[in-house]
């Protein structure tokens, strides 16, 4: 049980490194969006530009759009885990509220096993798929003046999907230390959970 408290810990610290490192990425994403809409407001800039564009074959605007969905993807893909552990995703079953935390726990761990492992899996296998062959294809944007590389921000799916895995794993092994450890190594498995519902303890 010592062991797997441990990978837990050890899966639950690369989610959470990654999500906080990602959530950075806000500040350039806004950054882009302030650039692209002042730029293509203002007169001034918005010739300039222009004639950056005929002059030099690189539309700024269409650079700074896919620069948005790019920063946007890598934002949410690599979150992903680190909301599951803080509980931040929406919920909307109201039946599992009105359960015990035991039962909130072994129903867990038995949808995490039989539907989230699988899903994960499978969109691991398609977004690697999809990335090698941007990536072999040389892969740009659809403009011919957008931003080119396409499979860099393939990767963010990958990646993000790789880093969800390792969330529910540590969650999955969490849960099987909560459900079937020795009373001291429940506890520190139960503290490092953050899925149950605030009223779960007085439904015990």
């Amino acid at each position: 049980m010592d062991g797997m408290l441990s990978a837990a810990r050890a899966l639950d610290r690369i989610a959470r490194m990654v999500g906080s490192a990602a959530g950075w990425l806000i500040l350039p994403l806004i950054a882009v969006i302030m650039f692209d809409v002042v730029t293509r407001k203002i007169d001034a800039t918005r010739l300039y530009f222009a004639e950056w564009t005929a002059t030099s074959g690189i539309s700024v605007s269409t650079v700074m759009q896919d620069m948005q969905w790019h920063l946007h993807a890598f934002l949410l893909m690599l979150t992903f885990g680190v909301g599951y552990l803080a509980n931040a995703h929406v919920r909307v079953d109201i039946f599992r509220e009105m359960l015990s935390r035991r039962a909130q726990a072994k129903l867990e761990l038995v949808l995490l096993i039989v539907f989230a492992v699988p899903f994960l899996i499978a969109m691991i296998m398609y977004s690697w798929d999809l990335f090698h062959i941007s990536w072999r294809q040389n892969e740009g944007s659809e403009s011919m003046t957008g931003m080119g590389a396409r499979y860099i921000v393939k990767s963010s799916m990958v990646i993000g999907f790789v880093i969800l895995m390792f969330a529910v794993l540590a969650t999955i092994l969490r849960l099987v230390v909560d459900l079937y450890g020795p009373n001291a190594q429940r506890q520190q498995a139960l503290d490092a959970l953050d899925i149950f519902s605030n009223d779960s303890d007085e439904l015990e």
